[in-house]
């Protein structure tokens, strides 16, 4: 269920039985040939097949992350590390307040990552929180997946390249790897990259990313019952 579709009368209601919700963390940010906002849309499709097959409410995603290495890209929106880990957390207190005691939050942006020790400290001022940080693409189902496969994970490659972000048409083939890193200025990034992809195969048939879809909402699940 989505936050969005319900009123408060209705959250009111949910919290008697159930105290857990999917926080869902991403990025507005150049992803080559796909939405900019790939990783919100990735983690929201995730979470919101797992929260229907385990009855868990979804708040509305944070749709910025920290992506400053992107900024020479146009439509890149980016947070500062301090910003954004405050907002997530801000968030998350607010949700336990109101009685949510249980909280996925389910990123989809590696440039994230910052906000884990912030959540961390955040678990000891807030004794009764109980609270599960997942990055859907780096579980270890996802890993396997990836390996079985012998499709290696890159930054808008086949593993981001799913029906629900593509927004035009995607090149064909492979794209030699192009040993870029975020520790570089932006615009040195922008050169290395090109089109914006870290390289890799493109995109992989549609029944290639519906296994790999699967795969990512069985482990939230399995997450979400172990909360």
């Amino acid at each position: 269920m989505l936050l969005e579709d319900l009123n408060w009368m209705d959250v009111e209601e949910y919290l008697k039985h159930d105290d857990r919700i999917i926080l869902v963390t991403g990025s507005c940010e150049q992803h080559g040939y796909l939405s900019l906002l790939s990783d919100v849309r990735e983690p929201m499709a995730i979470a919101t097949a797992a929260a229907e097959r385990e009855n868990v409410l979804v708040a509305p995603p944070l749709n910025f992350g920290v992506s400053s290495y992107f900024a020479a890209y146009p439509g890149t929106i980016s947070l500062s590390v301090e910003t954004h880990n405050r907002v997530v957390c801000e968030i998350v207190s607010d949700l336990h307040r109101q009685g949510f005691k249980r909280v996925l939050v389910l990123n989809g942006h590696g440039g994230n990552a910052g906000m884990e020790p912030a959540l961390r400290e955040l678990i000891n001022r807030l004794p009764e929180l109980r609270l599960a940080i997942h990055n859907w693409w780096k579980g270890p189902a996802a890993v396997q997946f990836y390996a079985e496969n012998k499709l290696p994970p890159a930054h808008a490659n086949w593993s981001e390249n799913f029906p629900f972000t593509r927004v035009g048409e995607v090149p064909s083939g492979d794209k030699p790897a192009t040993g870029a890193t975020p520790y570089l200025p932006a615009d040195v990034v922008r050169a290395r990259l090109g089109d914006g992809s870290f390289g890799g195969l493109y995109q992989a048939p549609d029944e290639v990313m519906q296994r790999l879809f699967e795969v990512a909402v069985t482990e939230v699940v399995q997450l979400l019952a172990s909360l």
